[in-house]
């Protein structure tokens, strides 16, 4: 009996987090946003910037508890089942809402450098194949190259700015500094308890229940990070506005991999069991698949049948890892 209610409690409290993760970006997300529209960035720039930033924070934050925690496999495990939720789950969801039309820098130059990052990240990794090392993990150094190339994405991203402007205000407005600071204040507070709540609880059901962390930070956590996005992206598409619902995914994506994983391997170095090397080939896979889409059919349009596609891709990467456990 006291084992149930200790279960119950912790799914409550994975909910609560979930619930803390939402809120907390949803507020960082308007803060920001309020900030980058006065100076009339594009849609796509916000989605694939700010928001991509904000929607990230939830991965960051589980994983730089994970890492402090040394429970890296759910620091890995979180990343790409994220990543794997962007690209098939909420961009499949999102097109059969309304189908999505894929910016021409999103096609030419933002998924691609999406797809280099999941590649890069797959080389890193393998340093028994490819080193002879008796593991495989990324190091520090590791970490180091990944910051650089995020670093490199912001560059390439800030020459653009001045291309892409945009007068209109999708999240339509305009308070002020002290009203911008308590929102991105209170943003922060939310991601951090909930990343908390959600890595604590989900350790502990996990190991109470003899499952593998990979497993729990692969679908469960996984799933919880990405509802930032999700929820973002649908708004985004419903409201017609696919530039935000695209940039925010491709961003995210960039973000969590070079961003955050680079960040939490320089914290502590993160030994890669050899399933999540076949999670990291499956990134890449979803990676080509979406760039692929934008060339099948009507070019830049992600209609709804290609929705459907991705959402059974996404449904056999989830019964994968049940079974593999």
């Amino acid at each position: 009996m006291l084992y149930l209610d200790k279960m119950y409690l912790e799914l409550l409290l994975i909910a609560l987090g979930f619930i803390l993760l939402v809120k907390g970006a949803d507020y960082l997300i308007k803060g920001a946003s309020n900030i980058a529209q006065r100076f009339g960035i594009s849609y796509f720039i916000i989605g694939l910037t700010i928001i991509a930033f904000g929607t990230s924070l939830p991965e960051f934050i589980v994983n730089v508890l994970s890492a402090l925690k040394g429970t890296t496999d759910i620091a890995v495990g979180n990343i790409l089942g994220s990543n794997m939720a962007n690209l098939l789950l909420i961009i499949g969801i999102s097109s059969i809402i309304m189908p999505i039309e894929i910016n021409i820098y999103a096609k030419k130059t933002d998924i691609p450098y999406a797809l280099f990052s999941s590649i890069l990240l797959l080389v890193l990794a393998c340093d028994m194949i490819l080193w002879g090392s008796v593991e495989n993990h990324i190091s520090r150094i590791d970490g180091v190259i990944l910051l650089t190339g995020f670093i490199a994405f912001i560059y390439f991203v800030l020459r653009r700015t001045i291309d892409e402007t945009s007068e209109e205000d999708y999240y339509d407005m305009d308070f002020g500094t002290l009203r911008t600071i308590v929102y991105i204040s209170a943003g922060v507070v939310g991601l951090y308890l909930g990343g908390e709540l959600i890595v604590e609880n989900a350790i502990s059901l996990a190991r109470a229940l003899s499952i593998s962390d990979i497993l729990i930070s692969s679908t469960i956590v996984a799933f919880g990070t990405s509802l930032p996005e999700l929820a973002t992206s649908l708004i985004a598409a419903y409201n017609h506005k696919c530039d935000i619902a695209v940039g925010n995914i491709i961003g995210s994506n960039i973000f969590n991999i070079l961003w955050v994983l680079g960040i939490s391997s320089i914290i502590t170095t993160m030994p890669i069991r050899s399933t999540l090397l076949i999670d990291m080939g499956l990134v890449i896979l979803a990676s080509v698949v979406l760039l692929a889409l934008t060339y099948i059919g009507l070019e830049n349009i992600i209609s709804w049948k290609k929705g459907i596609f991705m959402l059974i891709f996404y449904i056999a990467y989830i019964a994968m890892l049940v079974i593999r456990g």
